[in-house]
């Protein structure tokens, strides 16, 4: 299977195999501060956005249209970003996009209407998505030539800055602006891309080892609907991430009355356990496999989800968000390695897409369902949805999966 830019790197024992090693350990690196520094300028953003949602006079139902210009630029930039990784590289377009992503954080707490918030999250959003599909794809050629599967171990590195972002966030929502706060992300992020940027810029993508099998399939189109599967699955439980990462904050507020600075907590407790399940993502893949990974992960999420969305206290919320996390942490990272161990670049970038999408146009989805219903009951479906990607990934089990199940 053809893998995007690659150059070919000495296995692990062979000639040059200590010179591989260490290129392939700064290159693990470089990619988990990259993903670190997504999920840290992702969360450093959603923390504010009740302040910007204040600041700009928005109702539920107007944050919800502005939130989908995050949606927007985000799908427009998914669907280029494979070519821009087939012609430049996916280090480049990760290195370019990171410093778009750096930027564009501080644009939305310079706005003061839903219509002006809504173009600059579509620039905010183009950056997010085009990371976001170049770092996956790059990722899952390195755990190719590792031979291991620690893709969750990148996407812990985007919850804990993720947990981070929104610790920080918390500290600083009652006594700095959204304005100097997100400023301050952005001179962040650029100082982060600025150490990280030249690794990925001198060391080209590895390519997977001879000796490895390729991925087995019925054929092409019995590959793609087994992308599909996967990147259907992605989304279902990307939607949750999203839902509560821009409404379990307001959630808390506004639903159950808490303090501002507790409600940013709900998103921290969210990463805190999403990032606990990642970094044991390693172990227990090798030990249940992935069919069991997936379909205990979404059970277990849509419990916790109907606990977070209609318990009646704070703290009830807080546990139902924390289980929540823990239960979604492993599934968005397999169903991308599993698409791109499949259909390679392209399968990353379909599941990448979907998967996104889903976590992008799930808060202007949830912000739609509160007008109409309430805040509570539209987070429900954040239950539903991880309950279907459960039952998708026990059907999947013959389609491309492991037979550990």
């Amino acid at each position: 299977m053809p893998l995007l830019n690659k150059v070919r790197t000495a296995v692990s024992g062979g000639p040059g195999g200590d010179t591989a090693t260490r290129s392939l350990s700064r290159l693990r690196s470089a990619l988990t501060l990259f993903f670190a520094l997504d999920g840290f300028l992702f969360a450093g953003w959603v923390v504010r956005i009740p302040a910007v949602k204040q600041q700009t006079g928005a109702s539920a139902g107007d944050l919800g249209l502005a939130l989908l210009g995050v949606s927007a630029g985000a799908v427009i930039t998914m669907t280029l970003t494979g070519r821009l990784c087939r012609r430049y590289g996916s280090h480049a377009v990760t290195v370019a996009t990171g410093v778009l992503l750096s930027l564009s954080v501080a644009l939305p707490a310079l706005t003061r209407s839903p219509l002006a918030l809504g173009l600059v999250l579509l620039v905010f959003g183009a950056a997010y998505g085009g990371i976001n599909v170049a770092m996956n794809s790059a990722a899952v050629d390195l755990v190719a030539a590792l031979r291991r599967p620690v893709m969750p171990s990148f996407h812990a590195a985007f919850s804990l800055g993720g947990m981070l972002g929104a610790g920080l966030g918390g500290l600083l929502a009652g006594g700095l602006s959204p304005t100097s706060h997100l400023l301050g992300l952005t001179v962040v992020g650029l100082a982060l891309t600025a150490a990280a940027g030249p690794v990925l810029l001198r060391h080209p993508s590895p390519v997977v080892p001879e000796s490895l099998p390729a991925p087995s399939g019925s054929g092409p189109s019995g590959a793609r609907r087994t992308v599909l599967v996967f990147g259907v699955i992605a989304l279902c439980t990307a939607y949750g991430e999203g839902a509560l990462a821009d409404w379990g904050a307001l959630h808390l507020t506004q639903d159950l009355h808490a303090h501002p600075g507790v409600a940013a907590a709900g998103y921290s407790v969210f990463a805190l356990t999403m990032t606990a399940g990642r970094l044991s993502g390693t172990a227990l893949l090798e030990r249940l496999g992935q069919t069991r990974t997936l379909v205990t992960g979404g059970a277990v999420a849509a419990l916790g989800m109907l606990l977070g969305s209609l318990a009646p206290s704070v703290w009830a919320t807080l546990l139902g968000f924390a289980v929540t996390g823990l239960g979604l942490a492993n599934i968005f990272p397999v169903a991308v390695a599993r698409a791109g161990a499949i259909a390679g670049p392209g399968g990353v970038a379909t599941a990448s897409t979907l998967g996104y999408g889903g976590m992008l146009l799930g808060p202007p989805s949830i912000g739609f369902l509160a007008d109409w219903l309430s805040l509570p009951v539209a987070l429900t479906t954040v239950a539903l949805l991880a309950g279907g990607a459960a039952a998708m990934g026990y059907w999947a089990r013959n389609a491309g999966m492991d037979r550990a199940s």
